[in-house]
This record gives structure tokens, sequence and C-alpha cells, in this order.
């Protein structure tokens, strides 16, 4: 069995075990629930909601919480002599996919 859900703007394809990076709240060891399942399915049987499934959750655990690599931001305009280079490092928790509620 498989789910599409929605957090943080994107949309993630999950089965149960799964391990998946998004930006949702929670310490290392908390439950989370996402309600936004917008299609579930298994082998045969698919189900796509409009705009989600109705009743349909899906629950993980918070592994851990932890920065991404840095990305490096760079401003330059030309024939001005401006050059500004920043970087920034995204937060993220690995949560582990434990159920698929239909």
């Amino acid at each position: 069995m498989y789910a599409i859900i929605e957090t943080g703007g994107k949309q993630y394809r999950v089965a149960e075990g799964d391990v998946i990076r998004c930006d949702v709240a929670g310490d290392a060891g908390s439950e989370v629930t996402f309600d936004r399942v917008v299609l579930a399915g298994s082998d045969g049987d698919v189900k796509v909601g409009t705009p989600t499934v109705a009743k349909a959750a899906v629950r993980g655990t918070v592994l851990r919480r932890a920065r991404d690599k840095k990305i490096l931001v760079f401003h330059y305009k030309p024939k001005k002599r401006v050059r500004k280079l920043s970087g920034h490092r995204q937060h993220f928790a690995e949560v582990k996919i434990t159920k698929i509620d239909l």
C-alpha cells in the first residue's frame, strides 16, 4: 500500500516503513499525522481524492531533526562592484512512516 501526501507545499509518495525528509513540527520520537492524503492505493485499487481522500491519514514518527547542507547564495550586479555572498541551511525532520489509514 502506498499514498501520496502533501505537506509543506510539497508532495511525497510514501509506503509503510519509508523514511522521508520534510518540514514538520515535533521533536525526535514524537508522533505526526499527515491528514492531506491526495492519493492512496495498493496493487489494483487506487483512490484519488478531490482534492483529498476522505477519512485517510498517514502516521509517522520523527526520527531526528537536523539541518541540510549549506546552500550558497551569490548576488552580483555587473559593472557596479556589487557582490554579496551568503549561505543558508534549511531545517528538516526525518520521519518514518508507520501506518497508512484509509
